[in-house]
């Protein structure tokens, strides 16, 4: 497939995978299939990109509300491939985040974040980086700014995923999700990134939604960060069960209706309600 035009936000790629083993779908949503060998749990949090620290604790956001007709949710797309980000617009110390360190195909997917508050010149957003929940603060200047509406709701106590425009819900699927001792973490993230997997019938189904957040209980999965995703897959019955390794799993017709005909943009705010 090619590019998807969405009706709000940014440009929504779709990343082929046509010719990569499927484990180079692991680097974004990795430890998400039963059947599949499974790294040791682990308490650490160890990752590539350094958590954005103030003064030695890290920031995390507090709870916000979902959008309603009022309250847009707002897009950051970087400029480049690499951004600037500060624990608050006071510092002059600063990360510097590569695309290259949390996209599976960066030089084809859109680098994005979700915003969570604006000031003068600076945007705070939630960054997909470790700890889950971790945010910090870009300039205006580097990025450019998009508005929607869209926004996902993950049930996981019903198994539930409801995705709404605004104030309507326009889709709702069942879902399976983590297992006890490897759960999908509660709290609110967005869509980074989509892919294609190679096989629409294999373990991932047709397509994946890779998000911001990550296992709470695996460093690491078939050679990648344990990312959380949003993927089809190919034993329907693990539906409405704690399966998973942390993904959210649905139906392969859900998820390709949601792809191809909701058209949900990269940066979509996703509130996974444990």
């Amino acid at each position: 497939m090619g590019n998807v035009q969405v009706t709000e936000g940014v440009l929504l790629r779709i990343v082929v995978r046509v010719a990569a083993p499927l484990t180079a779908l692991a680097l974004v949503v990795s430890g998400c299939s039963s059947s599949e060998p499974v790294a040791s749990p682990s308490v650490s949090a160890a990752t590539s990109v350094p958590a954005i620290t103030d003064g030695g604790s890290t920031i995390a956001p507090t709870p916000v509300a979902v959008p309603t007709r009022d309250t847009l949710s707002q897009i950051a797309t970087s400029k480049s491939k690499a951004i600037d980000v500060y624990p608050n617009p006071n510092k002059s110390d600063f990360t510097t985040l590569q695309a290259d360190d949390v996209l599976t195909a960066p030089d084809e997917t859109p680098f994005v974040f979700l915003v969570k508050r604006v000031t003068d010149g600076w945007l705070e957003v939630w960054l997909p980086t470790r700890p889950n929940g971790a945010t910090g603060w870009i300039h205006t200047d580097d990025v450019t700014l998009a508005d929607t509406r869209y926004w996902i709701d993950v049930d996981l106590q019903d198994f539930e995923l409801k995705v709404y425009d605004d104030e309507d819900m326009v889709f709702q699927t069942a879902i399976g999700v983590g297992q006890d001792e490897l759960p999908t973490p509660g709290g609110t993230y967005y869509i980074r990134e989509l892919l294609q997997p190679p096989n629409p019938d294999g373990v991932y189904g047709p397509f994946a939604y890779g998000l911001s957040g990550y296992s709470p209980v695996l460093d690491s999965f078939n050679g990648g960060d344990a990312v959380i995703g949003i993927h089809g897959t190919d034993d329907p019955s693990s539906i409405g069960n704690t399966v998973s390794h942390g993904c959210i799993r649905m139906p392969n017709d859900s998820i390709t209706e949601i792809v191809t005909k909701v058209g949900l943009p990269l940066g979509t705010p996703v509130f996974i309600n444990a």
